[in-house]
């Protein structure tokens, strides 16, 4: 064992496997009030679906490029990280619908997920049609405790507001943010609060409307100057000064209990044997190295679950464009685009104008080309294209309505996604996607809560000096 382990502690040192962003946040809680803590990661890096890219000179967000602002979650962990002065608010330039007979139009000015607030606004019908406005606009007829017990936002909107308003508006929207259809999507994760709001207001369009009018003032999502990647190695850095490790490159290659006989082995397509998991308690750890760590171990990656509990997951492949166009420089799209499923001609399912959303990618990438009219865009899709440079660069054409000449710089990124989070699982600790659910607010909040309930079990819940 190494002298970590060995070391004469109050506490047995904690493993953590998996140096995703939920991974990290336990570790740092742990290790900021004194526990020994060590990260096992098995690729070359740790952060997860947090990473850096350089392409074509600029340093990018590889997945992830913002936060939800809701609840104050990430931006609490940012301004702890001692980032609160590089938090940053997308351009208030709305984002844009790629509807499925090929035409675009702003989305909603009134509207939380694409729910519009005001049915027969204009906005409105020019995204769902004349017929689908005032099939949304029945909301206003309907008591409001019809469909008060959806479940999934699908459900809720579908019974409201209608086919047309679901299909047209709320499910190109949660694609795009959630990588989902909104009939997947629970509506407590989704919206908080909208089906208290429905009811106490009487309708679901003026339960956008009130939620909206009681927003704090500011985008509903940040990022940070330089990107969100930074978020990881902050933690890092943090982990670390409080005398905890990161370690990459270690592959786990079994997890036996502590004085115990049995024996769990961990090949790659079976995870832990759920009949006889690690305990809650000490367990010990051998890598494929041969290396050998006792403690308590916290599960960061849903590849070492039980097969029967491990969440499905989705791929998502993420391309990222750097191109020179002065056509892009009025941001004909704002933001970027949200694609509806059965668009024809298009596969990728959201583009994000990244250089027109962010001003500091803006400054970056004109520093770096002067006079060029550099752009940075992202693709977001659900399958790998057989060609994603080729898709990507076509699917960015087509949505921004401006002809693009070939990159200056291409990167293309698969990512797999959890569908949903693993509430329990008997035996284990568990942080990240698996056990919290997707969107950096959730897994940092999920992770918190896991550590809170770790000092609490030993009796020592108080805050670090």
């Amino acid at each position: 064992m190494t002298d970590r382990a060995q070391r004469p502690e109050d506490y047995a040192t904690t493993y953590v496997i998996g140096a995703g962003v939920g991974g990290l946040v336990l570790a740092w809680e742990l290790a900021r009030r004194g526990r020994p803590v060590v990260v096992l990661e098995a690729s070359d890096r740790a952060g997860g679906q947090l990473a850096r890219q350089t392409v074509a000179g600029l340093d990018l967000d590889a997945a992830a490029e913002s936060f939800a602002t809701r609840g104050g979650t990430v931006a609490t962990l940012v301004g702890e990280l001692g980032l609160a002065d590089d938090v940053v608010t997308p351009a208030e330039t709305p984002a844009w619908l790629h509807r499925a007979d090929g035409s675009s139009t702003p989305l909603p000015a009134t509207s939380i997920l694409g729910i519009p607030g005001v049915p027969m606004a204009a906005d409105v019908i020019a995204a769902v049609g004349g017929g689908g406005a005032w099939r949304a606009q029945l909301d206003s007829l309907i008591p409001g405790l019809v469909a008060a017990k959806s479940t999934t936002l699908g459900e809720l909107v579908r019974r409201r507001m209608g086919v047309g308003v679901l299909e047209g508006l709320v499910a190109p929207v949660v694609r795009g943010v959630h990588s989902m259809h909104p009939d997947e999507l629970p509506i407590d994760r989704a919206a908080p609060g909208l089906i208290g709001a429905m009811r106490r207001e009487g309708s679901l369009a003026r339960a956008v409307q009130s939620l909206r009018e009681r927003a704090p003032a500011g985008s509903q999502v940040a990022g940070l100057r330089g990107g969100v990647h930074r978020i990881v190695d902050a933690l890092v850095a943090e982990i670390e000064r409080f005398g905890g490790e990161v370690r990459t490159g270690v592959r786990v290659a079994s997890i036996e209990p502590a004085q115990a006989d049995a024996h769990v082995e961990l090949p790659a397509s079976a995870g832990l044997d759920a009949r006889n998991p690690a305990e809650a308690g000490n367990s010990v750890i051998t890598t494929e190295a041969g290396e050998r760590f006792e403690g308590q171990v916290v599960l960061a990656t849903p590849a070492l679950l039980p097969a029967e509990a491990r969440p499905e997951s989705r791929e998502i492949t993420l391309v990222t464009l750097v191109v020179d166009a002065p056509g892009l420089d009025s941001a004909p799209r704002g933001t970027g685009v949200l694609v509806a499923a059965d668009a024809p001609g298009v596969v990728a399912r959201a583009l994000t104008h990244a250089t027109a959303k962010w001003a500091w990618l803006a400054e970056a990438g004109a520093a770096s080309a002067p006079g060029r009219s550099r752009h940075v865009l992202r693709l977001s899709y659900d399958e790998r294209p057989a060609d994603p440079a080729a898709q990507a660069l076509a699917d960015a054409s087509a949505l921004t309505g401006v002809p693009l000449a070939d990159p200056v710089g291409t990167a293309i990124a698969t990512w797999s996604r959890a569908s949903r989070a693993v509430h329990a699982v008997d035996g284990m600790h568990l942080v990240g996607e698996a056990g919290s659910g997707t969107g950096l607010a959730a897994v940092v909040a999920g992770a918190r809560e896991q550590a809170g309930r770790l000092l609490g079990s030993s009796g020592d819940d108080s805050a670090p000096a």
